[in-house]
């Protein structure tokens, strides 16, 4: 598998993070709107959304944890190749210089993983959610 490949599917994920936020606002929209025409199961509807909600942050948190280990797997194993033996004119010559682990880093998953930022923007479904519920 290639940088190319990693950040092809990270967006995919992303992509896909996104449209289950819309479709969940979308849905929290509407029981809001139904409960503050005095649908009383709506109110309570929305209670068991934003549950709901905080059990995919925990799902996503957990997303990130595994890819994050991923992540520093990788970049483990790529470092600890020895470049001495035969490996210097291959594919993970260069390593500190430019090459292989300089690419994994630069790729999009690789940047939104040292970043700090973890999942990135694709994946705040739970507090999009509730913002979106309680204000």
């Amino acid at each position: 598998m290639d940088v190319a490949t990693i950040d092809q599917e990270y967006q995919q994920l992303q992509q896909e993070c996104g449209q289950l936020t819309q479709a969940i606002q979308t849905f929290a929209t509407k029981l809001q709107t139904a409960g503050d025409g005095g649908d009383a199961n709506a109110k309570e509807w929305v209670l068991d959304l934003e549950g709901i909600a905080l059990q995919i942050q925990q799902e996503q948190m957990q997303m990130q944890a595994l890819l994050q280990a991923l992540h520093d797997f990788a970049v483990n194993t790529i470092q600890q190749v020895p470049q001495a033996q035969g490996f210097a004119s291959g594919p993970v010559a260069g390593v500190q210089g430019g090459g292989l682990l300089s690419h994994f880093m630069g790729g999009g998953f690789g940047q939104a993983m040292t970043s700090g930022i973890g999942m990135g923007a694709g994946f705040g479904l739970a507090d999009s959610v509730i913002q979106s519920i309680f204000n």
